[in-house]
């Protein structure tokens, strides 16, 4: 059964939305502080989503949406990646919270200051408090920015018009 590419959009919202809410409930049970880049990460997850959505919406525009979702994964999967490496070398990461804020810091304390509860970021990006299948939450995301990549790639190049 091939499924519509309005509703292959909404799965991808539904899978980014699910995945910034397993993050929200995961931080919340085990009193975990996000970091810069793991709230950046929580960001590119909702504009993923809210990408998804206008592809729900806006069909007329779905080889856009699709492209437009794949470059968001492929930031977050280098942001992902970036704080993989820091894990694994957190005597690099001096950079990350200290000196003068970089574009991704400014943008986290932005959403911050509006909304604590969702973006406030306290933590470290070198930390790896939760590890699950010895992956850290890190790791984890960039399998989901991957997946959400070749989602997006399926969705451009093989999309009919709904």
């Amino acid at each position: 059964m091939r499924l519509s590419l309005r509703a292959c959009f909404g799965l991808l919202a539904l899978f980014a939305v699910g995945l910034t809410g397993a993050g929200l409930l995961i931080g919340e049970l085990m009193k975990l502080q996000p970091c810069p880049l793991c709230i950046f990460q929580r960001l590119l997850y909702l504009l993923i989503a809210c990408l998804a959505l206008c592809g729900v919406l806006l069909p007329g525009w779905w080889r856009a949406w699709g492209v437009l979702v794949g470059l968001t994964a492929s930031g977050g999967l280098g942001t992902a990646a970036y704080q993989t490496w820091l894990q694994q070398n957190p005597e690099s990461s001096m950079a990350c919270g200290f000196g003068e804020p970089t574009v991704i810091e400014q943008i986290v304390n932005w959403f911050g200051v509006r909304w604590p509860d969702l973006f406030l970021a306290t933590g470290f990006c070198s930390s790896k408090d939760w590890v699950f299948l010895g992956l850290s939450m890190a790791n984890w995301s960039i399998v989901c920015f991957l997946a959400v990549m070749v989602a997006a790639a399926q969705l451009v190049s093989k999309g009919q018009r709904p």
